[in-house]
């Protein structure tokens, strides 16, 4: 996260939100934002507000897609994660990612899976 300079900036109900620098970190050789970056914020937003609704249970991604829908080549995109679907066992979280003009960049989906411990801790 602080590699790619992603912050948080607001919890709210039903919501978490973070932004990103389009910059030299964030660029892809044409300059413009790099889908993996933006896959990287969708993933980091997904996965956080996942552990916030996991009652102390571990979460992990099970899977990610990304719709790329519009090219940044400068300033700050934000991030914002919503749950569409908060089970037992998985959570599926949509994250919209948009430009500073609010349109969007990216459209994202993570599925993971809840787990009752943290991977590669020993049962007890």
């Amino acid at each position: 996260m602080q590699a790619l300079g992603i912050e948080f900036t607001e919890l709210g109900a039903g919501f978490l939100r973070a932004t990103m620098p389009v910059d030299a970190r964030t660029h892809q050789p044409y300059g413009l934002l790099h889908g993996g970056a933006s896959v990287a914020l969708a993933e980091t937003l997904g996965s956080s507000a996942g552990a916030m609704m996991a009652g102390g249970n571990a979460v992990v991604g099970l899977e990610i897609n990304a719709n790329h829908l519009r090219a940044v080549r400068s300033g700050l995109v934000t991030g914002t994660a919503r749950p569409v679907h908060i089970g037992r066992s998985t959570q599926v979280w949509e994250i919209r990612i948009e430009d500073e003009a609010a349109k969007p960049v990216c459209i994202s989906r993570i599925t993971l899976a809840v787990l009752p411990q943290p991977p590669g801790q020993p049962d007890c």
